[in-house]
């Protein structure tokens, strides 16, 4: 077995990026402060293409040097947009029939593992501040909670890391 090069790997052009056919996922960052967690997200969210990031309330915005060091250029190919109030941003999206889920430890909340997403829905997974978590407005209003399953003794994942689980368990299920 042999590693691929970089160059082997047939990576979208920025432009190629921007006019591919999107994953039908939303990205909601909810008051993050970790300047390293949002560039993370944006990654993320470009290897998935993911439709569109939303940075809400004290989440900061590109460019900035400390995002873009983990983005690696990712705020360039994802198409985001900064938005006061998070709340309002989840009413607006479901009247424009968006399925809304924070990611978040609830009760009545559904575990990953059990949650189908259904093909022909856009989805919005809202993903907290690293201390507080989603707002507690947003989450009473979100048309879903989904709790990943942990085991252990911490009961908690990074932001980043819990994006990435996220985002990977909805995809597969969507088999796009």
């Amino acid at each position: 077995m042999r590693k691929l090069k970089n160059s082997e790997l047939n990576r979208l052009s920025v432009d190629e990026f921007k006019s591919s056919d999107k994953t039908p996922i939303i990205v909601i960052l909810d008051n993050i402060r970790s300047l390293n967690n949002i560039g993370s997200v944006f990654r993320t969210s470009d290897a998935f293409l993911i439709e569109k990031v939303y940075l809400c309330g004290i989440t900061a915005k590109p460019p900035h040097k400390d995002i873009h060091r983990t983005a690696l250029g990712a705020t360039d190919s994802v198409a985001w947009e900064y938005r006061e109030d998070t709340l309002e941003l989840v009413k607006e999206l479901q009247e424009n029939g968006v399925k809304v889920a924070s990611v978040e430890q609830a009760d009545e909340a559904i575990l990953l593992n059990k949650f189908h997403p259904e093909k022909s829905n856009t989805y919005a997974l809202i993903f907290g501040n690293e201390v507080k978590g989603v707002q507690q407005e947003v989450v009473s209003a979100s048309d879903y909670v989904l709790e990943i399953p942990q085991f252990g003794t911490k009961h908690s994942l990074n932001i980043s890391v819990s994006v990435g689980v996220v985002i990977w368990d909805v995809f597969s299920k969507l088999d796009l």
